[in-house]
């Protein structure tokens, strides 16, 4: 008989009725402050990954039939997630193979200014800032205040603009972006392209394609955080209408014409999401992924619920932090409403690499970025966990202070 569907009180208490599922990662006897980075892998998806392999041994090169099966039960788990049940999903090793061929396609030589901020994942920047050195005008707005962000980022598209890249939550503050749709109706008035990248958004905050009126959008994600899908598992959502046709493709980009003969007038696409389709990949991470995402629906881990979860869970540590009294020249919570924060709790501290490794000395995993510590809880932790992990975190800030 599966086990009946979660609830928030649940996950709060010792025991987390969560945690057995995880037993792998061994989440109940570990303080694993990574949510916002690595969530913990539930047992489900080891049965998944084996399948991959046993499903080569049997079928070899006939298992792609099975391989599509289990990709298309990705797709299908995005889709749920965007709220989007019909949506165009291309899907990648990671978001940077995803971006550099929407990248490829944009008409640059026509267009050569794209415009972002300056509080994007390494992802993005890291490229735009290669594309600028080779001579592109990359426009960068400033990243806070974040209220007003979107306003700013449609002031500055223009007829100039080839696409705009947006994330919907920034990866060192938690902060949520509102009103990214006035960004993509912008970018859609002026023709050009609109990216929102979603990785710190889905399956901790709810996210609706609709709603957020970015129906024109093109989106990015990965299920390598909160969605608990490890490695391998990104997706780009792709507009309805698409033509844009990306210099860097795959041939499984053209796969439907393949057995075409005689000469080719152009390269040929397929439709859709199929236009950022790459080449010959390895699929056990769909597997995986598959399994993942059906054992969250069984377990009824629904955004909505996460989101429960997630801010209670947050709202903690930002209390029990607030508790220790640290004096906030040595450490101190950014200032982000809670209804406007995401997954984690951003603590700002310049010596923030230093307190991350001191408290990793205390068996608390997280990570630091730049001056920020970040704390990203989960639904498998319980509230004694939680609290044991900050009072952890004050030893290792006492001794900075001693």
């Amino acid at each position: 008989m599966p086990a009946p569907p979660l609830t928030a009180a649940a996950l709060y208490r010792s025991p987390n009725a969560l945690a057995p599922e995880y037993s792998r990662f061994r989440v109940a006897e570990r303080l694993l402050l990574t949510g916002h980075s690595h969530q913990a892998w539930p047992d489900a998806g080891l049965a998944a990954q084996e399948q991959a392999w046993l499903d080569a041994a049997a079928l070899v090169d006939e298992k792609w039939g099975r391989a599509e099966e289990e990709a298309e039960r990705v797709r299908a788990g995005w889709r749920r997630l965007l709220g989007e049940p019909k949506a165009e999903i291309a899907l990648g090793q990671n978001t940077h193979e995803l971006v550099v061929r929407l990248l490829s396609a944009l008409p640059l030589a026509e267009r050569p200014r794209l415009l972002t901020t300056d509080a994007e994942f390494h992802t993005i920047r890291r490229q735009l800032d290669r594309l600028a050195e080779a001579g592109v005008e990359v426009v960068r707005v400033a990243g806070r205040p974040v209220d007003t962000l979107a306003s700013r980022l449609a002031a500055a598209i223009d007829d100039r603009t080839a696409g705009c890249l947006v994330s919907s939550v920034q990866f060192d503050t938690a902060s949520i972006v509102p009103r990214l749709g006035i960004v993509a109706g912008a970018c859609l008035h002026h023709g050009a392209v609109c990216l929102i990248d979603a990785y710190h958004h889905l399956n901790v905050v709810p996210f609706d394609v609709t709603l957020m009126g970015l129906e024109s959008a093109f989106i990015t994600g990965g299920g390598y955080k909160y969605c608990q899908l490890g490695e391998g598992n990104c997706f780009l959502r792709v507009p309805p209408g698409c033509t844009l046709r990306p210099v860097i493709t795959g041939w499984f980009a053209e796969f439907a014409a393949l057995d075409r003969t005689g000469p080719r007038a152009a390269v040929d696409y397929g439709t859709g999401a199929a236009r950022f389709a790459g080449a010959t990949y390895d699929p056990t991470a769909h597997y995986r992924a598959g399994a993942v995402f059906a054992f969250h629906q069984a377990r009824g881990l629904t955004p909505g619920l996460l989101r429960e979860v997630s801010r209670h869970q947050v709202g903690r540590l930002h209390e029990r932090f607030e508790q220790l009294g640290v004096d906030p020249a040595v450490a101190h919570v950014e200032p982000v409403p809670p209804d406007q924060r995401a997954g984690f709790l951003a603590i700002r501290a310049p010596q923030a690499a230093e307190i991350c490794r001191l408290v990793r000395t205390r068996g608390v995993l997280a990570d630091a970025r730049g001056d920020v510590l970040r704390l990203g809880p989960a639904p498998y932790l319980t509230d004694d966990q939680l609290d044991e992990a900050i009072a952890r975190l004050g030893e290792a800030v006492g001794t900075l202070t001693t």
